[in-house]
C-alpha cells in the first residue's frame, strides 16, 4: 500500500482546527502520517490538536514566515510516497477523499499528481455553499488563464517534489500558484482530474477576503507566468479570471456535496 502523508499549516486557528482535524480522524484510507506545522500559535490551537488529533503523528509550533514557509517546513518532514495539503480552516467533506485519491495513484505508477474539486462555504456555517470549484485538467492552455488545480485538492508524488522544489516564500499570496506553475508548465507531470468533492474550504483568508488582496494575488500570479516564459494578454487574463469566479457562485446553489457528520456547521 502507498504512503501518504498529509500537512496542515496554522495559526490561530482554534476557531475552526477541529473541524480539519476531525475529517482526517474520519478518512477510510488507512496508511498516512499527518503533520500539522503551527506557525506558534498564541491560542488553543495545540491544546485542540493534542485533543482532537487521534491521526496526527507529528506536530510543531514555533514562528515561522509564513503559510509558505510552513509548507515548505511540512514537506522537510514528510515521509510519504505521496503528499497532500489540507489547511486549518479548511476540512475533507467526505470520508473516502483519501482512498479516492490513493486508489488513482496506485491504478498508475506512472501517475505524478490528482486533484479534484471543492466548494467554498460560509466561514461560520459551513452548510451554506458560496462558490463551487469545478476544477479542469491541467493544460497549458488553462494555466495561461490563470487557472491552477484547488490547492487543498492537490497530491502529488514526492518525487515531483524532488525535481520541481518547494515553495518560492518570495511570493506572498501566489506561492502556490508559482509552485504548481512549474509543476505542471515548466515540468509538465502526468497529471488527473477527478470530478469529485473533496473539501469543503471557508470563504475569506488573505487571497479571498476582499478586493485588494485579489488584485495583489493576481499581480503575483501575472508575475510567475513571466518568469516562467507563459505569456496571455493581460485584459483576457482578468476577463477570465472575473468569468470563473462569477461561474462559480452561479453554481452553488445547485451544486450537491457532501458534508461528514460532526464536521463544520454553525
Amino acid at each position: 500500500m502507498t504512503k501518504l502523508s498529509l500537512i496542515t499549516a496554522s495559526y490561530n486557528s482554534a476557531r475552526t482546527i477541529a473541524d480539519t482535524l476531525r475529517s482526517v480522524n474520519a478518512q477510510t484510507y488507512p496508511d498516512f502520517e499527518y503533520l500539522v506545522v503551527d506557525g506558534g500559535s498564541k491560542d488553543e490551537t495545540m491544546e485542540i490538536v493534542a485533543r482532537e488529533g487521534q491521526r496526527v503523528t507529528s506536530a510543531v509550533s514555533e514562528p515561522d514566515k509564513g503559510i509558505y514557509d510552513a509548507y515548505n517546513k511540512g514537506l522537510s518532514r514528510a515521509t510519504g510516497d505521496v503528499i497532500g495539503f489540507i489547511n486549518s480552516d479548511d476540512y475533507y467533506c467526505t470520508p473516502e477523499a483519501l482512498s479516492e485519491v490513493m486508489a488513482a495513484f496506485e491504478a498508475d505508477p506512472e501517475l505524478e499528481a490528482v486533484h479534484g474539486d471543492l466548494v467554498y462555504v460560509d466561514p461560520v456555517d459551513t452548510s451554506k455553499i458560496e462558490r463551487h470549484w469545478k476544477s479542469r485538467p491541467a493544460t497549458v492552455e488553462n494555466l495561461r488563464r490563470g487557472f491552477i488545480p484547488a490547492h487543498p485538492t492537490l497530491f502529488l508524488r514526492r518525487s515531483v517534489y524532488d525535481k520541481v522544489g518547494g515553495f518560492d516564500t518570495a511570493y506572498r499570496l501566489a506561492a502556490d500558484y508559482d509552485f504548481m506553475l512549474r509543476t505542471f508548465y515548466v515540468h509538465r507531470v502526468k497529471s488527473l482530474y477527478i470530478p469529485s468533492i473533496w473539501v469543503r474550504m471557508r470563504s475569506g483568508g488573505a487571497t479571498g477576503g476582499n478586493a485588494s488582496s485579489i488584485i495583489r494575488q493576481n499581480d503575483e500570479i501575472r508575475a510567475s507566468q513571466q518568469a516562467h516564459g507563459l505569456n496571455y494578454p493581460k485584459a483576457l487574463f482578468f476577463a477570465h479570471k472575473v468569468l470563473d469566479r462569477s461561474v462559480q457562485r452561479a453554481r452553488a446553489p445547485f451544486v450537491k456535496a457532501p458534508d461528514i457528520a460532526g464536521a463544520g456547521g454553525k
